[in-house]
């Protein structure tokens, strides 16, 4: 009788050891990706997702809108967001809509840049020797010189309006991006 006994725990152990291995395996580390959620609920300026985790994680409002818009979102509509870590010191899942758009558009340019096909873009902002584009969520250089085939002196009607531009020089690792009008 001890020899069954035995050997019954024995296989629950063992059971249990699987079971306990493939819960901390590779399949369940999703973090620094994008995955696919749902919206289980809004809570004042936070949507709250399910992403399949413990947990459930919370997305601040504006990262769901587009620039100058509201955010149109409603329970049950699935969205990718990116998984910076699998739970924060309150035990929830902590995520980003902004990084996922990212991490998209990074996939996009780096594809148009490899084929040397134009991206549209839209001038957002003048730094120290340019201006900032954004490229559908990725930030871009467009430097002074690149603007336009003579100096643009007034860059008043270029600003917010999409535009044809030609990615010059692309770096994922250290998130650089150059881009030029003149080229187009």
């Amino acid at each position: 009788m001890t020899s069954t006994t035995n050997s019954v725990a024995d296989a629950a152990t063992e059971n249990f050891a699987d079971l306990l291995a493939e819960s901390f395996g590779e399949g369940t580390n999703v973090e620094g990706s994008v995955v696919r959620g749902f919206v289980i609920g809004i809570e004042g300026d936070a949507v709250i997702i399910d992403v399949g985790l413990k947990s459930e994680g919370r997305v601040p409002l504006k990262e769901l809108a587009a620039p100058g818009q509201q955010a149109d979102v409603s329970i049950g509509d699935e969205i990718e967001v990116y998984v910076e870590r699998m739970e924060d010191l309150n035990g929830q899942a902590v995520l980003s809509r902004d990084k996922a758009r990212r991490e998209e558009a990074w996939g996009v340019l780096e594809a148009s840049f490899e084929k040397q096909e134009r991206v549209t873009g839209v001038i957002f902002g003048k730094v120290k020797g340019g201006f900032t584009v954004d490229l559908s969520g990725a930030t871009a250089f467009l430097p002074g010189s690149q603007v336009d085939i003579r100096p643009v002196r007034d860059l008043g009607p270029l600003m917010g309006t999409p535009q044809p531009f030609q990615i010059l020089k692309i770096d994922r690792r250290r998130g650089n991006i150059v881009v030029s009008r003149r080229a187009v």
